[in-house]
């Protein structure tokens, strides 16, 4: 899936600790819908935290956790087990919305239809990458 999987430094004949941007569309689906997610999170996140802090804490960590995963993505860690990981992470959110009672919005909505394409895409990465092992 990545096209620069060994990518390696030619003045010092290192590996890059960043694998580049993988190649194919799904891929580019699961990063993008991430991002929705972040960006969602990220910009609620002050104005929820007027009403609760903890909520508003747990907006921080689920925006800071995409951004996080979309890193780890981008390096030479990942590893294919990481999409398992990621699946939960994504379905943890809309689990999350739902336990805690949130409004249905617009926000919302798109928050949570971008967390299950990502995880969708996610499970399919899962199947077919056989790029990134050990």
């Amino acid at each position: 899936m990545y096209e620069n999987m060994s990518a390696t430094d030619s003045n010092t004949g290192t590996q890059s600790l960043f694998t580049g941007l993988p190649s194919g569309v799904v891929p580019i689906v699961a990063i993008l819908a991430a991002l929705v997610s972040t960006y969602i999170h990220l910009s609620l996140a002050p104005m929820v935290m007027q009403f609760n802090t903890v909520q508003g804490a747990l907006f921080i960590l689920a925006g800071l956790g995409f951004i996080g995963g979309i890193v780890l993505y981008l390096t030479k860690y990942w590893r294919r087990e990481l999409y398992l990981v990621a699946i939960v992470f994504a379905l943890a959110q809309v689990a999350a919305f739902f336990v805690m009672g949130g409004r249905v919005n617009q926000m919302a909505i798109a928050s949570k239809v971008s967390e299950v394409v990502f995880a969708a895409a996610a499970a399919y990465l899962y199947q077919t990458d056989t790029a990134v092992t050990s």
